[in-house]
């Protein structure tokens, strides 16, 4: 046991060596903005609702320094969020793009947050 000692207490200490040599990671809130409008959204047949997922609709998103289109397409619903689409939000004449997230605060599952909803925690709700 005595001869052990020595090796792991090495071993160990050169663990914490190398983690501490390890990157940590960060998030940054990155605005990004264009001086130049999207265009207008292209249209899209939206399909039949779907019970456990929200249908996404087509926005456009920056990528390269220009608008790319992104399509419509499903999302699986996230119990007690609402989904936010993006949006370009137009300000100092600059236009700012808001990433689509699913927000906290749809207690009735119905897709619609709280704060707009006229019946939040609608016991009759299937």
């Amino acid at each position: 046991m005595k001869n052990l000692r020595k090796p792991l207490l090495v071993a160990l200490c050169a663990a914490a060596l190398t983690a501490a040599a390890l990157p940590v990671t960060s998030q940054a809130a990155v605005d990004v903005f264009f001086n130049v409008a999207p265009p207008p959204p292209r249209v899209e047949i939206v399909p039949a609702p779907r019970a456990g997922w929200v249908w996404v609709p087509g926005y456009w998103a920056p990528r390269a320094h220009r608008h790319v289109w992104i399509a419509g397409h499903w999302e699986r619903v996230r119990r007690g969020y609402a989904y936010v689409p993006p949006r370009w939000v137009e300000r100092d004449h600059r236009w700012f793009y808001e990433q689509p997230r699913w927000h906290r605060g749809d207690r009735d599952g119905d897709g619609v947050p709280n704060y707009r909803d006229r019946a939040p925690n609608d016991p009759y709700r299937r």
